[in-house]
């Protein structure tokens, strides 16, 4: 009876736990809300995988663990006349939880290492981009192509943020989430980002692309992508880098090939007048 007692109260207590966690996180919509983002490149999706694999992992842990703790402590409390045991160890139960947790860590090395092999890949290349921090704007260079620009804050933006604007923020689109000049990319290329800063540590983040990366003076990190779907992706400096370090978002466009290939022949004649009319 005694031990009926013990699983029924046991399934109990599991069945409690997931009610709860499921009430809190899941009925709400709070996973999504919190969550990482999926992403939109092979890369950030195998990491979002890995992520939610390890999260569910410790979930069940933490189910099986507190189930055990509160069943335990309903069981087996004072009131009902229980008696503590008087061994001090159990070498069956130090071999079971040594040999299980080292079991769990080797079967998440396995995907883990191929993930974090695969993100610091950064050969053959179809287009690189270097990318300099400033206080507070961003600079980018096409390597392959010689296209280079400034980009900032929009004016929408950076007008109605300042004290006694009169405007809005609420009214304006992307609010601190646009600047004057997007870094655009092809779909489905390999692109690698040489990211480094001119002034002060910045951190270049798109959460999009799954990773982030610092900009550090003196220094050059790399990061790559492939976006598998065209569209616009925002992100933020995420590295405090001064009094503006809110306002130096990060706007990446990534085109068709067609689309992409107007883009840098449209920036080209354009670096190409500014070129003749600073000769004159």
């Amino acid at each position: 009876m005694k031990k009926e007692n013990t699983l029924l109260v046991g399934l109990a207590m599991v069945a409690a736990i997931c009610a709860v966690t499921y009430a809190i996180l899941v009925a709400p919509g709070q996973i999504a809300e919190v969550n990482m983002t999926p992403g939109v490149t092979n890369s950030s999706k195998i990491t979002y995988e890995l992520h939610m694999l390890v999260l569910w992992i410790c979930i069940v842990i933490g189910v099986l663990v507190f189930a055990a703790m509160f069943t335990s402590i309903y069981l087996h409390r004072k009131s009902r006349g229980a008696v503590a045991a008087t061994f001090s160890h159990s070498t069956k139960a130090e071999i079971i939880w040594t040999i299980i947790p080292i079991l769990i860590l080797v079967v998440l090395a396995i995907p883990s290492t191929k993930t974090l092999i695969d993100l610091y890949d950064y050969s053959e290349p179809d287009l690189t981009i270097k990318i300099t921090g400033y206080q507070w704007k961003w600079k980018y260079e096409y390597l392959d192509s010689g296209i280079s620009f400034y980009s900032s804050l929009d004016a929408k933006s950076n007008e109605a943020r300042r004290v006694g604007s009169g405007i809005d923020p609420r009214s304006v689109e992307n609010y601190l989430l646009e600047v004057d000049n997007r870094v655009v990319i092809p779909v489905n290329k390999k692109v690698v980002f040489l990211i480094t800063a001119d002034d002060v540590i910045h951190s270049w983040w798109v959460p999009a692309l799954g990773w982030k990366q610092d900009a550090i003076p003196g220094f050059i990190n790399e990061g790559w992508t492939r976006v598998t779907e065209p569209g616009v992706y925002r992100g933020q400096c995420a590295e405090l880098c001064g009094k503006d370090h809110g306002f130096m978002p990060i706007v990446l466009e990534v085109k068709s090939e067609a689309d992409y290939a107007a883009w840098v022949a449209s920036q080209t004649t354009a670096s190409a007048s500014v070129a003749q009319l600073s000769n004159r």
